[in-house]
């Protein structure tokens, strides 16, 4: 009998693969290593179950660690079957999904156990860009064995049952003094909110595998794919006159940026990433007229809708994930700046905002940007803007491009001549009344050419699917090199 039937960890691969689909590659391979009395241990597949099926009945390969089987820990088998795997999957093009339960380095192995880890990262880095990787964490990931989620595309990790950390509660107490638990080291609700590690979390097994499945299902199997498409009953040209009142009249009260979202994409589906860290920016997959695409937009609920290190972090990473596997971009743009003080500056908020900049500059899928409201100064670049190479960029009505907001503009351009005057108050007023009337819509940047259309709010849907089928055929290639050297 397949081990895939008597374990937890079998348990959880045939939960999350197509009924019946499951083949499990290297059942009998077992630990080399006599060393320790390891002997005397059984253990079963080395206590990690590697094999493929279907997802949707699409390809996939799986492997799902056993706890039950020297905790889970990376072994020097336990590492070669993993490797294999990845061999495998980089042949036939084909996503890899980890399901880890692991206390670590098998210690008992030592530096075989190295060689193991050391293969699989190595492995995992080759492969990144080339086929999807996600990994969940439905126990413990400890040690070494974090660069293994680390490494891939999304991880996702249980609620109140897993948890991720480099030196657990103990060496910490030992080496700095704090006392933690394990839930506030290195739970998911500390990856989820605070490190950004994580991008899913789950009640559940059963919701954790379900959310797997249809993560899957926006993402092609490898990089020569193009992204997926489902046949699409919601109407190309639906009209959603909400949108058409949704821009507050005050430009310093926010609205929410989900009810944009959930109105022009098909069905109100909308998958998100990360949607615990780093609110001020959303990323997500949605589909338009049945095609997958990403979607990166500003909160006005959240700071203001401000970039921040995090946030800029955050969007990168997705930006060059849809870009490495044809996933055509979204940008929705309602963005003042970027958040001010000495603990972002210390932070490097210049290099993580670069790295937006970078993401967006360096990709060659189709992007299309709609703005909405505010794009001031070097946030308006950062959100892939035309010189970015946009491919199709909108606004609505209410689109304010410009360097800054009109209040802080005459107070620099007019400082010096405000205090000559009689009422500087009065003066300063009526040179923002100026910038705003000259600035405080989008007709300028369409003049010259920065904006494609400005477009009604209602209609933006229509307008979006429009581009993406422009779009389809687009071939750009970006100047031969071994790789670029993004802001790190």
């Amino acid at each position: 009998m397949s081990n895939a039937t008597q374990s937890l960890a079998g348990t959880r691969i045939t939960s999350l693969l197509d009924a019946n689909s499951f083949v499990e590659i290297g059942q009998g391979v077992t630990a080399r290593s006599t060393d320790f009395n390891m002997t005397a241990n059984k253990a079963p597949s080395d206590g990690v179950i590697t094999g493929y099926g279907v997802i949707d009945d699409k390809l996939v390969y799986v492997y799902s660690q056993d706890a039950t089987v020297l905790n889970g820990s990376i072994g020097e088998m336990h590492a070669k079957k993993i490797s294999a795997l990845y061999d495998y999957a980089m042949k036939m093009g084909a996503p890899v999904i980890g399901l880890i339960d692991c206390a670590g380095l098998r210690l008992q192995e030592a530096t075989d156990a190295l060689e193991g880890f050391g293969t699989i990262y190595k492995k995992m880095s080759i492969a990144s860009g080339v086929i999807p990787q996600i990994s969940g964490i439905f126990g413990p990931c400890a040690g070494g064995a974090v660069y293994s989620p680390a490494l891939t595309d999304f991880t996702l990790m249980m609620e109140g049952t897993s948890y991720m950390f480099l030196t657990g509660p103990k060496v910490v107490k030992t080496v700095t003094g704090e006392d933690v638990s394990q839930e506030n080291l290195g739970g998911a609700s500390v990856h989820s909110t605070k490190s950004g590690v994580t991008h899913f979390t789950a009640k559940t097994e059963e919701e954790g595998l379900a959310m797997i499945r249809k993560l899957l299902s926006y993402i092609p199997q490898n990089n020569l794919e193009e992204a997926p498409y489902v046949d699409c009953t919601d109407p190309i040209d639906r009209l959603e006159d909400s949108l058409n009142e949704i821009i507050p009249d005050s430009p310093n009260k926010p609205y929410d940026m989900y009810e944009v979202i959930s109105a022009i994409v098909d069905n109100g589906e909308f998958l998100e990433v990360q949607p615990h860290y780093a609110k001020n920016i959303i990323i997500g997959f949605a589909r338009f007229n049945g095609q997958s695409v990403g979607i990166v937009a500003n909160q006005p609920k959240y700071l203001a809708g401000v970039l921040d290190s995090n946030a800029s972090r955050k969007g990168a990473r997705f930006v060059r994930f849809c870009d490495a596997f044809n996933i055509p971009l979204v940008s929705l743009v309602d963005v003042p700046g970027f958040l001010p003080g000495t603990g972002q500056e210390y932070n490097g908020v210049i290099l993580h905002g670069a790295k937006l900049l970078y993401a967006y500059g360096e990709a060659t899928v189709p992007k299309v940007t709609i703005t909405l409201r505010k794009s001031y100064g070097g946030s308006h670049i950062v959100m892939s803007c035309k010189q970015l190479r946009g491919d199709m960029n909108y606004a609505w009505p209410t689109a304010e491009i410009a360097v800054m907001g009109g209040a802080g503009a005459v107070e620099v351009l007019y400082a010096r001549e405000a205090k000559e005057q009689e009422n500087p108050a009065a003066f300063l007023a009526e040179k923002e009344a100026e910038y705003t009337k000259l600035f405080a819509n989008p007709y300028n940047a369409a003049k010259y050419g920065y904006i494609d259309d400005v477009i009604e709010p209602r209609n933006t849907r229509f307008r979006i699917i429009r581009a993406l089928q422009q779009l389809q055929t687009k071939k750009l290639t970006n100047p031969a090199k071994k790789h670029g050297n993004i802001p790190l």
